[in-house]
């Protein structure tokens, strides 16, 4: 019995001391649980709010500042007419210009135009946008641009320009808070530029491109530089000024009088030289070796009538072609210039070294046979003489003889006296030629030609080169 009753107590208490354990874990389970909440709950708030505050700052202070923005441009513009210029019945409006080239060309010659690409910028006061603000400058663009006053300036003497609208319009507008406004555009203009070619292809030009108001005159609005340096350039050697070489730029300030009254009219001058080797290599170097090859007709027998003949020709027609070629590059200007001296001079040269031959070819195949001379010529036996007052001497072979009245047993021109300038034959010297005429034997042009044509052409070049290039 004590056995029994002492096992029940052991089994009753083991499930009471089992209940005990489980319990114990569960409290200690929520109450590790109920701790970490708070801590845990606090670090997802603390998060949640930077997140909050970062969003905030992020999104709503841009809204804040386009909202300011905004209410700035819309009390600038309430009441508004940007038909009325600033400082209207008041004052002149000053409107300062800058300019910066881009590039210039090409330079067309036969148009007198040449292409300018530039960004062109205006600045003036206008007193109705004046605003109070920390912003001290509003950078707008084009959108604004409509919506208030800017100056109806135009370039005088341009034929067509055109403004830059990839990808948008190329203007930007900026407007301070003491009423001062910067307009700059970017344009491409065909400006005329009248080229006097007296020189050509060694003249210098000043191009200009001019601007003003196109309907207010001087007292509306005035025109003036910005700043000193207010024209400024990019690296020229990007620009395509193929045939000419920059020497510098220069502006001036006018004032043009019209039936509509006194406009301000700002100039720009840009000083243009042209580059000579283009036309040194297709123009002047091939006119001289035409001239030169001509003269290569002095060394051939007056015999070879096709040859020189062909010669001279050929020559002539190849002037003729160079001279149409040079004058494809000008327009049509009625005065000569310097290549059309050259050209023609050159033309002249090779024209004269043809009439040449032909003189020379004419009197030498016209010339008759005197009559004493073949009478004598039957009689006597074939003899060749010293020198005068000499023996004949007697030859086996007759062909000196025939050389001999070749030469001098002709009459003179043709049966004509020797009245003329030249003396051709040995025969004229005596008789009716009179003391102090030029003795001149046609069978010797050649040998003259050789040395006249040569120094002829070498003087003319040194006086025109010298004279084009340093007078």
């Amino acid at each position: 019995m004590k056995r029994e009753m002492a096992s029940r107590k052991i089994n009753l208490q083991c499930p009471i001391a089992s209940n005990n354990a489980s319990y114990l874990r569960k409290v200690i389970f929520w109450t590790i649980l109920i701790a970490c909440l708070p801590s845990c709950s606090g670090k997802n708030e603390d998060e949640d709010y930077e997140d909050l505050i970062l969003n905030k700052t992020w999104v709503l202070t841009p809204k804040v500042y386009e909202s300011d923005v905004t209410l700035i441009l819309n009390n600038l513009l309430e009441g508004y007419d940007n038909k009325l210029r600033p400082d209207i019945g008041v004052k002149p409006t000053i409107i300062g210009t800058d300019m910066y080239i881009n590039s210039i060309g090409p330079v067309n010659a036969i148009n007198m135009e040449y292409t300018i690409d530039i960004f062109f910028a205006q600045t003036w006061y206008d007193r109705r946008l004046k605003f109070n603000s920390t912003m001290k400058v509003l950078r707008l663009n084009s959108n604004m641009v409509g919506k208030i006053w800017i100056p109806d300036t135009f370039f005088r003497n341009s034929k067509k320009a055109d403004a830059h609208w990839i990808t948008t319009p190329n203007r930007m507008l900026r407007i301070w808070n003491d009423g001062r406004i910067l307009y700059t555009l970017r344009l491409t203009i065909d400006a005329e530029c009248q080229l006097q070619l007296h020189n050509f292809p060694m003249d210098e030009h000043s191009c200009p491109l001019a601007f003003s108001s196109y309907g207010y005159p001087k007292d509306e609005i005035i025109y003036q530089w910005a700043r000193y340096h207010s024209i400024i350039f990019g690296e020229p050697r990007f620009w395509r000024l193929y045939q000419f070489a920059f020497l510098g730029l220069r502006n001036t300030t006018d004032t043009v009088r019209t039936t509509s009254g006194e406009y301000v009219v700002m100039s720009v001058y840009f000083d243009l030289s042209r580059r000579m080797g283009y036309f040194t290599i297709q123009t002047y170097i091939p006119c001289t070796l035409t001239v030169v090859l001509s003269w290569v007709s002095f060394w051939i027998n007056k015999d070879a009538v096709p040859a020189r003949t062909s010669l001279g020709i050929t020559t002539v027609l190849t002037m003729t072609t160079l001279s149409t070629i040079a004058r494809k590059s000008l327009p049509k200007v009625s005065y000569v210039t310097a290549m059309d001296l050259f050209v023609s001079v050159c033309f002249i040269f090779v024209f004269a070294a043809l009439i040449e031959y032909g003189t020379l070819h004419y009197f030498v195949s016209n010339r008759k046979p005197s009559k004493d001379k073949d009478k004598k010529k039957k009689n006597r036996a074939p003899t060749v003489d010293i020198r005068p007052g000499s023996s004949a001497v007697q030859m086996n072979n007759a062909s000196h003889l025939q050389e001999r009245d070749e030469e001098y047993g002709y009459e003179c021109l043709d049966g004509k006296d020797c009245t003329s300038f030249f003396c051709c034959f040995n025969e004229c010297r005596t008789g009716a030629w009179r003391q102090g005429r030029l003795h001149i034997r046609v069978t010797k042009v050649d040998s003259y030609a050789r040395i006249f044509f040569p120094t002829a052409f070498g003087l003319f070049n040194l006086v025109y080169w010298v004279g084009y290039l340093y007078l």
